[in-house]
């Protein structure tokens, strides 16, 4: 039986934006000067993490002569020129939209960091100013990116502290899933279709597209 959920928790990247696919063109095309293909397997274990440590698990798997310091100098750039042409992906809008109006209450809880979050929101103020909260990876309180749990229990605390149990996490990535499950929240997984769905610990549900979300199963109020 699935839980009954009164709280909501949304990752960012690749969840409620297309900005995984700025993350892989951007990477792929340092790599390539080195002859290092980005593949999904290489990317999957970086989705989620903070940015220094998805870097140096890059560099050490690969073994690109680069700094973590040099890498993260010229990705961050290369990212920052093409976030604010990222879009909302299916279902997104009209969900988060739904949620609100029916007072539900909503986070975002990312491994973005501030100047990269306002760049990829800048052009969808209306969307990001519906969520009661916005926890980002370098805020204070966040000591270790996912797969700990410290994101997504800051978000709940904001959110006014109530029961895990009741709090639903929306994920795209496996360090997320994992995430949500050391903070004891159920979770529902958005993979890329080139993931193994077959992992441990497993989500509660597992969906194509936010656009499959069945909100009454898990006693939200139905869209209208």
């Amino acid at each position: 039986m699935a839980p009954k959920i009164t709280h909501c928790i949304f990752d960012m990247d690749g969840l409620l934006l297309d900005t995984e696919r700025v993350y892989t063109e951007v990477t792929s095309t340092i790599l390539a000067r080195y002859g290092v293909e980005f593949t999904y397997e290489l990317k999957a274990p970086m989705m989620g993490a903070k940015a220094h440590a998805a870097a140096e698990y890059l560099l050490s798997t690969t073994g690109v002569p680069l700094s973590v310091e040099d890498y993260l100098t010229e990705r961050n750039q290369m990212q920052l020129d093409r976030f604010p042409d990222c879009e909302p992906l299916p279902g997104v809008v009209r969900l988060i939209q739904h949620l609100k109006r029916c007072g539900v209450p909503i986070a975002v809880a990312t491994g973005s960091y501030r100047a990269a979050y306002e760049l990829k929101t800048q052009r969808h103020q209306a969307l990001f100013s519906l969520f009661d909260v916005v926890v980002l990876s370098d805020d204070p309180a966040i000591k270790q990116g996912k797969p700990a749990p410290d994101l997504f229990e800051e978000a709940r605390k904001r959110l006014g502290a109530p029961d895990p149990a009741h709090c639903l996490v929306f994920e795209d990535a496996i360090n997320g899933v994992q995430a949500a499950h050391n903070a004891g929240m159920p979770v529902i997984w958005i993979p890329d279709p080139r993931a193994n769905r077959d992992i441990t610990p497993a989500p509660t549900e597992i969906i194509d597209s936010l656009e499959h979300f069945d909100l009454v199963k898990y006693g939200l109020p139905a869209f209208e």
